[in-house]
Order: structure tokens, then sequence, then C-alpha cells
């Protein structure tokens, strides 16, 4: 049976939601996909529904070629299991906490590793029951500082998960690529470009991490690539380090009055002003060796602060500090961390000073101190003097100070290095839609996975964990088909094969209409079929089959006394006319 937009449960929108950020949020909302209920919380509605699951039938088609299986696990769990890994408390104020009527915590879950092994846990414990491969198709919940763009960045969204289970590291290379390939197969049969990038493995942990990145403007992820081959996430990237270079013929370092410098810009000007170098060249940013003191919050609830060295034409990215620092979360230090150590002097930090080189201190500050994998032994430098207006200029790396280690925190740039040698890297933007990790035996060790392997010995099963964001890849592919009347939707996620358009008040034109949509439904295609009369002119259902993005119409008006019906390519925007005898045909 034809769904008629007469009696079916869809409401179209002509304005656009005040919170809508981006297209595929307008449009979803406009064409009666999806509801808002609150901040990053949707409701869907039957139309939205078939295009999910669309995706979701590609994905269990996928994952089944793959020998993976489905379960499904609730998304309200007990706290327990994440206690004992430690996520619990590393997951911050990401994590929807509650209470049952006992008091008992509980927790809304961002993703299911450690119940996914309890289960194989419970019900396996011979190497002969591995490989396994298990997944499930479930809501989310991550409590997003900032949740934004429609389903893009949602605090509940639907995410296809799956774990595989070795008990060698040879079999979790086989089942990670196995993963991985059913990913690329996805992904392009839902239309969607992807580049894969090395990424930081986060709160999930494990050994060997790669995002499947969407490139588009409207992506929160920045990655980098080369033209040899190399990308990754931004925050996985790492530093190409100069070579060392000798100091033993270098003059000593001076210090000199500076005032009125506390920016990088500032010192450079007053550097070139008052302290020319002896070969003529100016000073520049790059010169300078800025100091940034962030103050670190642990899950145990302590406050640390550190100081990270960098050259002063860098700045601190964020994200990488976040990465190089988690699990701890990360801010600028306050006046009051400044006020508890006056060794800290705003605007002339450094890791040097005459006092502390008199009594051989390791860093001048008494705080924790980590340098930029560019700044390598040998290496001049000007930078604060630790005290109120004054910089020391010539200071060598290696040798009038050392750090307590190195941190990727500076931003990334193009034209930096990449890491393989594969030539400068380019920065694009990406919209993350899967992710695959090799946890490696992290969670079975945390949990007591173990199994028999052929000799009769205990094994810690290692594992991996593979991710894929259903309700974002639904609105990534509404951001890339759409024109500017509304969505256009690739026909494999189409929520109808084709949308039947009656037109007109003449009975014959529905008569008509109900061939046609018989005709077509024959073939085993799914029709929309517009029957509405009455007030409803043409030009709204136009606007309405336009806004919802069926990519194929069937118009059938006043040609119907002459047998003949227009088709319309949504995707073309091509219109022709046809016998009606003749549509099944041509609709291809």
């Amino acid at each position: 049976m034809p769904t008629r937009l007469s009696n079916y449960f869809l409401r179209t929108l002509r304005e656009d939601p005040s919170d809508a950020e981006v297209t595929s949020h307008r449009l979803l909302v406009r064409a009666g996909y999806i509801r808002r209920q609150a901040p990053g919380i949707f409701a869907w509605l039957p139309i939205g529904l078939r295009v999910k699951a669309k995706i979701e039938a590609i994905v269990r088609e996928e994952m089944t070629a793959a020998g993976a299986h489905e379960v499904h696990f609730p998304a309200l769990l007990p706290r327990e299991p994440y206690d004992i890994t430690g996520r619990w408390d590393e997951y911050g104020d990401g994590l929807f906490r509650l209470k049952d009527r006992k008091g008992s915590d509980l927790l809304l879950a961002p993703t299911h590793e450690e119940v996914f092994t309890l289960l194989v846990k419970d019900l396996y414990n011979s190497y002969k029951d591995l490989p396994l491969s298990i997944y499930q198709i479930q809501d989310k919940y991550r409590d997003e500082a900032r949740s934004r763009g429609g389903l893009l960045r949602g605090r509940e969204f639907t995410m296809k998960d799956a774990y595989s289970f070795d008990y060698t590291d040879a079999g979790l290379d086989a089942s990670y690529q196995a993963q991985r390939d059913a990913y690329e197969r996805i992904f392009t049969r839902l239309g969607l470009e992807y580049v894969i990038v090395q990424a930081d493995a986060g709160a999930m942990g494990g050994s060997k991490s790669e995002e499947f990145l969407h490139p588009t403007p409207v992506g929160e992820d920045t990655f980098v690539r080369s033209a040899g081959g190399y990308a990754a996430n931004i925050e996985a990237f790492t530093t190409v380090a100069p070579p060392a270079i000798s100091f033993k013929d270098l003059t000593s370092a001076e210090v000199f009055d500076t005032p009125d410098t506390p920016t990088i810009q500032t010192l450079v000007d007053r550097a070139n002003s008052a302290h020319p170098r002896p070969d003529g060249r100016e000073w520049t940013a790059a010169d300078t060796l800025k100091n940034v003191v962030l103050a670190l919050m642990l899950p145990d609830g302590t406050r640390e602060l550190v100081v990270i060295g960098l050259p002063g034409d860098r700045e601190v990215d964020l994200k990488r500090v976040e990465v190089a620092f988690a699990p701890a979360e990360v801010e600028a230090a306050n006046e009051a961390d400044f006020a508890r150590h006056p060794g800290l002097v705003k605007g002339y930090i450094g890791p040097w000073s005459i006092a502390g080189a008199i009594l051989g201190e390791k860093s001048a500050t008494g705080i924790r101190f980590l340098l930029d994998p560019r700044v390598v032994d040998g290496t001049e430098w000007i930078t604060g003097a630790n005290e109120s207006g004054r910089h020391v200029f010539g200071l060598v790396a290696g040798r009038d100070f050392h750090a307590d280690g190195t941190v990727e925190a500076a931003d990334v740039r193009a034209g930096d290095p990449a890491p393989d040698g594969s030539g400068p890297v380019e920065l694009a933007r990406g919209m993350e839609i899967g992710h695959v990790f090799q946890l490696g035996r992290k969670y079975a060790e945390a949990l007591g996975l173990k199994v028999l392997d052929e000799n009769g010995k205990l094994v810690t099963v290692t594992m991996g964990s593979y991710g894929i964001g259903v309700t974002r890849i639904l609105a990534t592919i509404a951001e890339l088909n759409n024109d500017a009347k509304g969505l256009i939707w690739p026909e494999s996620v189409a929520p109808f094969d084709v949308h039947v358009i009656a037109t007109g008040r003449d009975e014959l034109v529905f008569e008509t209409s109900e061939t046609v949509v018989a005709a077509i439904e024959a073939t085993g295609r799914e029709v929309l079929y517009d029957d509405r009369r009455g007030k409803v002119s043409p030009g709204v259902k136009f606007g309405d089959a336009e806004l919802i993005g069926v990519p194929k119409i069937v118009i059938v008006g006043r040609g119907a006394a002459d047998g003949i019906v227009e088709l319309w390519d949504r995707r073309t925007g091509e219109r022709e006319q046809v016998a009606v005898a003749d549509v099944v045909t041509r609709l291809g």
C-alpha cells in the first residue's frame, strides 16, 4: 500500500527553526523528519525514521558480511563496570549520571565497552570460541557542553558500535582490518567521501586509532594531509623535531631591560630597536620562547599548574592540549593561580633566572615545565627572565635550561612537514563519521576477561572497538544533498523510491494517479502519494515535494486526459512527459 499524504503524520514548515545553525538541521526540521525536544535532543517522525532505517540496513548488511553478530544492550547501565575501568570519573561532566530510588548510581551510556566485555566474559572461556565480533545499533548519551548543528552533535544520538574479541595480536589485526574494510564499503554505498586519518584514542584508550572523516566546511574536526598520502586528525599529528645543534661555541646568555614588553610583538619590536642581531637579520616571533601557564583539573579534583614553552610564532591548540593531558580538564591559569605562585611573573615567564642559575635549580618557577618538540638542544631563544620588565637573550636549550619533557601543544599549520616524510601538510575541515580502535587488553584486563589458550593457559583477550554515528551520517548526507528549495536524497537512503503528486480537482487525475501508484508498487518500489484534495494547491504540493526530497517524482495533472504524466528528477531538475503506460519503464 502507498503512503498517502492525506493521512500521513507529516507537517512541513515554511520558516526555518530559529536555532538552526547548519543546512541539515534547518531542512530536516522544516521537512518534517525531526522535531526538537531540548538542546541536542530530537524526536524522530515517521519520514525521518524511514531514512534512518535505510542507513541502518546498509550498516547491518555490511556488519553481517564482516562476520559480526547483532546484540542490543540497554542505554541505562550500572556504575560499577565504569568504576572498574576508571571511566566513571574520566568522562567528567560529559557523562549523564543519575540515581534510582534506592540510591544506586546509574548512567546513560556514552559507549558500551565495559558491558560488552562482561557479556563475553560471562559466556566464553576458550580460545576455540574466538574470534568473535558482535555489534549493536543503540542510542548513546553525552552531555555536550554546547550541542549544535542539529543531529551533527547532539546529546542523544544513534550509533553502531561493534567489538571484536581475539586472544592473539595477529587475530586483533585481522578483526580490525575486517571492520575497517566494512566501513569503506558502508561509506561508499552511502555516497560519502571519506578520508581515513590517524587519531587519538582519547577516553577509549588503546594502541591504534583511525577516524573516517568526511571533508566538509561545517566539520568540527581539523585534519591534515600531505600529497604523499599522510593523513591525521589534528590531535594525533606529531611534530617533526629538528636535529640538535652543538652549542659549544655559543656565547653566554645575557639579560636586558625590556620594559613594557608583555607580549611577543612588543618584545620583538623592543629587541630590534634596542638589541639588534649581530648578523643584521631582524628578530622575529620565531626567535622567542613563549611560556604559557595552564591549569590541569585532574579526575581526583587536584588542580595542577604546568608551564609549556613553545616558539613565539605558535599558539597553544586547546584540542591538542586536552589530548596531551587527558583525562585532566585544561584551562588557562587564573589570577588566583598566579597569586599562589609568586615566581610566575606575567609577561616575563621563562625557564631560567639569575637566582635559579646560581642555586642550580631545574625549573625557575618551581612548576612542571614542558617544551614543544621544536625546542631542541642548541637552539637559542629570547625569553622571560622571571623578573618584571626583563628578558634574557641567547638562552640555549640543553645548556642553560632543561625541561621535564616535551608536549604536543602547539598549533599545526599548512606547510608543516608530515611526520612520515611525505611532504608538507595542508589543513582541512572534516566531520567524523566513523572511528575504529585497537583497544588491546585495557578493558579485558580491568574486567578479567580471559580464555584458555591451546596450552590450557589463561590468556587475556585483546579487543577492538568500531563505531559509526548513524544519526550523524544521516545529517551529513542531508548536508551534502540539497538545494535552495529542500532536500534531495540519494536513492540508497531516500525515504521513498517515488513521490507521486496528483494535481488539480479533476477526478480523472486521481484515478490516473491510483493507476500509476499501483503500477510502480507492483515493481517493489515504495511510493509516497500526495493524494490531498480540497484547498491544497499544486504549488503547495510541489513545494512539499522539493522540501521532502524524494529524488524521483511523478506529476499527474492536466495531461491525464491524454494519458500523459510528467517525470521530474529532483537531482538534475529535468522534467519530461511520458505516457502512463511507460512510467515504470522510464523510472528505470
